[in-house]
Parts: C-alpha cells; sequence; structure tokens
C-alpha cells in the first residue's frame, strides 16, 4: 500500500551530498525532494547485529540525516560473518561505537546518536521518543516486544525483520498508518512470546550471513519507502523468505479484531532475530515433507533410558568444551552430509553402537542445547530403523548437574544475531 511521505523535506542539500546521492536522485519516483526527505528523517535501529549492520549501512549510504544506533553488546569473533559494519579490528569494542565509525566513513554528514543501552519496556519510549521510524533487528524476545510496545504508543512505523538458518520474515507494523490504510501491530500476529526454549538461537541452529544481507538490505529498502511515500510499503503483508530454495511468498497480515475471525495461515512464531528476529519462519525441510509419515520422536526418560549412548549433536567445537561425560560426538551436520548415503550412515551409527558397553536395545539419547538440533537428528535416523530419544532441555540440565558439567553454551540461547 503507498502512503504519504512520513517526512517533511529538509532544505537544499548540499554540494558533497548532492554528488554522492546523484545515481539515487536519478530516480523520478525519488528525485532531489525524496533525497531531501532522507536527510530530514531521524531512523533509530535496534541492533548492530546481523540485520541492523546492512541496514543501518544502507540507511546511511542513502542519505538519511540521523540514524540512532540501539545496542549494549561488543563485537565478538563469531559476529563477523554477518554484522558486517564491523571489522577484525573492531573486535572488543562496543557496537555503537564500532558502527558508528563505520557510518560515518561512509557517509561523513550523518549524525549517530549512539545509545549504548539494552532497550526494555522501562525506557523504550523515551529512547525512541525522537525519531520517525524504527528498524528493529533485536535478537531477544523481551526486547522485541518492548520496542513492539513502544512503536504502538507512539504511532511509530515499525519495520520488523527476523532470521533463523535459512528462512526470514519480514513485515511493518504500524498501530496508526494514515487513512485509508489499516494498521497492524506485532501482538496482532504474535500476541504474546513464544514459551522460553521453544525456538532456537543463532548459536544453538545457526544462521547463514548472506540473507542477514538480504533482509537487511530489504528492511533499509521499507524504511526508505516509509520516508519518502515511495511504493507500496509491507504493512498488512508478511514476506516469507526460504533461501535454500530462494522461494519468496507473502501471507496477508490484518489487525486482531480481523485476525481473531481470519486465522493468518503461513505466520510461524517469530525468531528472535537472529538478529535476530526475534526468525521463526516457515517449518524445516524435515517437517515439510510428508509430516503424516514422520512420528515424533520419544523425549528422553532418565529412568526408561538411562542405559541409552549419550549423542551429542552439536559441532565439534562446542563438543569439545562441555560435552557429557561418556557422550559419543555425532554432528547434525555429519547426519546431513551422511543422510544420501544411508550404508555410510549406518556403519557410522554402529561404530558408536559398538563403542558403548550397553545392551544391543539401548536407545541413542541424543542432545545439543534446546532440544532442537537434536529433534532434527532423531527424525532423520529413526527411519533407518534406530531408537532414538531427545534429551530435552530441563533433562539435558539434570544430566549436566549430576555430571558437574555447567554447560558453556547454556548463557548463549539468546545469543546476538
Amino acid at each position: 500500500m503507498r502512503l504519504a511521505p512520513l517526512v517533511e523535506p529538509s532544505p537544499e542539500l548540499r554540494g558533497d551530498e548532492l554528488a554522492r546521492t546523484a545515481r539515487q536522485r536519478r530516480l523520478p519516483e525519488l528525485g532531489e525532494i525524496g533525497q531531501r526527505r532522507l536527510a530530514a528523517s531521524r531512523v533509530a535501529v535496534l541492533g548492530a547485529g546481523g540485520l541492523g549492520a546492512p541496514a543501518l549501512q544502507y540507511l546511511a549510504a542513502a542519505g538519511v540525516g540521523t540514524i540512532g544506533i540501539i545496542d549494549a553488546d561488543a563485537v565478538e569473533p563469531s559476529n563477523l560473518h554477518r554484522q558486517v559494519i564491523h571489522g577484525i579490528d573492531d573486535v572488543g569494542a562496543r557496537k555503537t561505537a564500532s558502527a558508528a565509525r563505520s557510518l560515518r566513513r561512509l557517509a561523513p554528514g550523518v549524525t549517530v546518536v549512539e545509545h549504548d543501552e539494552r532497550l526494555d519496556g522501562a525506557n523504550a519510549e523515551r529512547i525512541l521518543g525522537g525519531y520517525d521510524l524504527v528498524l528493529d533487528g533485536a535478537d531477544n524476545f523481551p526486547t522485541r516486544y518492548a520496542v513492539a510496545d513502544a512503536c504502538t504508543s507512539l504511532g511509530l512505523p515499525l519495520v520488523w525483520g527476523s532470521v533463523l538458518r535459512f528462512d526470514a520474515q519480514l513485515t511493518v507494523f504500524w498501530s496508526t498508518p494514515p487513512a485509508p490504510a489499516e494498521g497492524v501491530t506485532l501482538r496482532d500476529v504474535f500476541p504474546e512470546p513464544p514459551p522460553e526454549g521453544s525456538v532456537p538461537s543463532c548459536a544453538e541452529a545457526g544462521v547463514l550471513g548472506a540473507l542477514c544481507g538480504v533482509v537487511g538490505s530489504m528492511m533499509a529498502t521499507e524504511a526508505i519507502k516509509l520516508i519518502t511515500g515511495i511504493g507500496d510499503v509491507l504493512l498488512g503483508r508478511l514476506l516469507v523468505v526460504e533461501a535454500l530454495t530462494m522461494r519468496v511468498s507473502e501471507v496477508p497480515l490484518r489487525a486482531a479484531d480481523h485476525a481473531a475471525r481470519d486465522h493468518v495461515a503461513g505466520a510461524s512464531a517469530p525468531s528472535a532475530a537472529c538478529s535476530t528476529s526475534q526468525t521463526a519462519s516457515p517449518a524445516p525441510e524435515e517437517d515439510r515433507a510428508a509430516p503424516q509419515a514422520r512420528l515424533a520422536p520419544l523425549d528422553f526418560d532418565p529412568v526408561r533410558d538411562s542405559h541409552g549412548r549419550l549423542i551429542d549433536v552439536r559441532e565439534p567445537d562446542e563438543y569439545a568444551v562441555d560435552a557429557l561425560p561418556g557422550a559419543s560426538s555425532l554432528p547434525l551436520s555429519e547426519l546431513l552430509q551422511l543422510e544420501r548415503e544411508p550404508d555410510v550412515l549406518r556403519a557410522r551409527l554402529l561404530g558408536l553402537e559398538a563403542g558403548h558397553a550397553s545392551t544391543s536395545d539401548a536407545p541413542f539419547n541424543l542432545y545439543c542445547v534446546s532440544a532442537a538440533r537434536a529433534r532434527r537428528a532423531a527424525l532423520l535416523l529413526a527411519p533407518h530403523g534406530f531408537d532414538v530419544r531427545v534429551v530435552q532441555t530441563p533433562q539435558l540440565q539434570v544430566l549436566r548437574a549430576s555430571s558437574g558439567t555447567l554447560g558453556a553454551d547454556a548463557s548463549q540461547t539468546g545469543a546476538r544475531a
């Protein structure tokens, strides 16, 4: 839906800005008036991470006059494959400072406001109140709902993106858009956050860095359209991106009074962003294929299954840090590679079986962090005749407590995108 421009144009552009934005101003839909609207705009970006990084860069490059960066974290090495606004020399630096330096190099005329604090329900309206619109690339559900509620209260448009693994979602929420548009908010689509631990983080499930670049750029595009009043914005539409098949589809969104009657089919639980949406997206491939033929694997029972073999399906570097005593390593990534070679897969599993002093009917007890990878591995192994169990998070915590292994990655279940 095309909406009126969000921002009034600024005075005349300076010579250096005219030169820097010359190719963009050639677009007749945007022109110099649109460029002046961008120069007068104030945009807040929540998170200088996987989604925020490309969004920040393209907003500054496009000529947005004032950009607020909201992030309370420092740059870590594991960020760099997707958070392209930071470099290896920035590791250990505050993300707001690192991102601000990059933006000023890219567009010296931009005003960058650094909010090096964690946004929550208590401070959200204070932080966001002076901006024209907000981009949400947060990495956890409490922050996502705090910013969404603040934007609803302040009447600000919210460009919302979410990425997890190879899937992404993107939309625009706005409680009070100009007529005749109908408002839609995050709580219209996802009334409450999902139960804790039910959606894996990027640290647990992984994320494709290039997809973060795609979605972050789309978020910047939606912001530019809102500011300048060009094109049809994603208000009332949820864009779903499946990178492995490169399919892009849309799901219509309506306000809660309509949504109660017309269920939003196709919109699954949001992911925390990774960005980290709070993303997440369509069901994994193994769940979409012939669901009627796949029985849900049994959960691990500490009494019934204690004689089984513990299998750690995380990556080898994770296994090396805090594997449970006696557990064998069988990464999910290896299982996925071996899925096309059933004989080799079976030999690999039989090798684990032979190296374990237990009865022949002992199950494989699969664990990771949040049980997401363990469940996927169980669905892959069960059709090959192996008896598998999924160790859920509460049972894993009990096993760790009894063995004295704290779980170094347990604190990363809300890891940054």
